[in-house]
């Protein structure tokens, strides 16, 4: 059994075959999906088919890339949100400065406010860190403590950035298809993680893995990351899906047989 950790099945490239899309997953052994918000104009949505299919558990946040004038908002529909509804996480939150830079301001607020949403209401973070590992940490490090746990999603970083997530003890990493790319440097890090640290996720439908790089990525397409891992970490994809389902569970605390 796999569990795809971090996938978008709720957006409208989902809309025609939404159904069938999680029936291959739950063929290919992929049982249960970890599903995070983007912000408001999405929550209903992702409520939606949440309620719609059991096996999909939602996330409550407000993505970086959603931040701008005003957001507080947002993060008081974020709030609100947690307050009123049962959710298994906060995210996805962070700082992306890949596709823009003017907001940075407004959303090192935006995810300090956040990780004490975190705390209030006892959830681990998905944490999204897009050319931002070093503005992620100076936030972390000042707001770290014994009630922050959570995921770094998409893992990108250097053998040094891993080393700063492990030295805050109650993080994993997100291993997703970048992991099968010739060039993405995650499979050189990849074998410095612990296997205890690492969490499986697709991010559809965004970042498909080889063999199908460039179509739109689902959560079937897992089984092509825990291969990839396996190989690298030079050992069974067996004992790769149970140690990361077993870390998934325990992170999300998600209710599964």
């Amino acid at each position: 059994m796999l569990i795809d950790t971090h996938s978008h099945i709720f957006s409208e490239e989902f809309d025609t075959d939404r159904a069938q899309v999680l029936n291959r997953a739950f063929e290919a052994g992929i049982r249960y999906h970890v599903l995070p918000n983007i912000d408001s104009s999405t929550t209903e949505k992702l409520m939606d088919v949440c309620r719609e299919f059991p096996q999909c558990f939602p996330l409550m946040g407000l993505h970086p890339t959603s931040v701008k004038i005003g957001f507080e908002s947002e993060i008081d529909h974020v709030e609100q949100m947690l307050a009123t509804n049962k959710f298994y996480g906060i995210g996805e939150i962070g700082i992306d400065l890949y596709w823009d830079k003017t907001y940075l301001h407004q959303q090192q607020e935006a995810f300090r406010y956040q990780l004490n949403l975190a705390k209030k209401f006892h959830l681990p973070l998905v944490i999204h860190a897009r050319n931002s590992f070093n503005e992620i940490f100076e936030i972390l490090d000042q707001e770290i403590d014994s009630t922050l746990f959570g995921v770094f999603h998409s893992f990108t970083g250097n053998i040094d950035d891993y080393k700063h997530i492990a030295g805050y003890q109650h993080f994993y990493v997100g291993i997703g298809g970048i992991v099968t790319y010739k060039n993405g440097g995650v499979s050189t890090i990849l074998q410095h993680i612990n296997p205890e640290h690492i969490l499986l996720e697709t991010d559809s439908p965004f970042l498909s893995p080889v063999p199908v790089r460039g179509r739109r990525n689902e959560s079937y397409n897992l089984t092509y990351i825990a291969i990839k891992v396996a190989e690298v970490l030079g050992v069974s994809v067996l004992e790769v899906a149970q140690q990361t389902t077993k870390n998934a569970v325990k992170l999300f605390k998600l209710p599964v047989e």
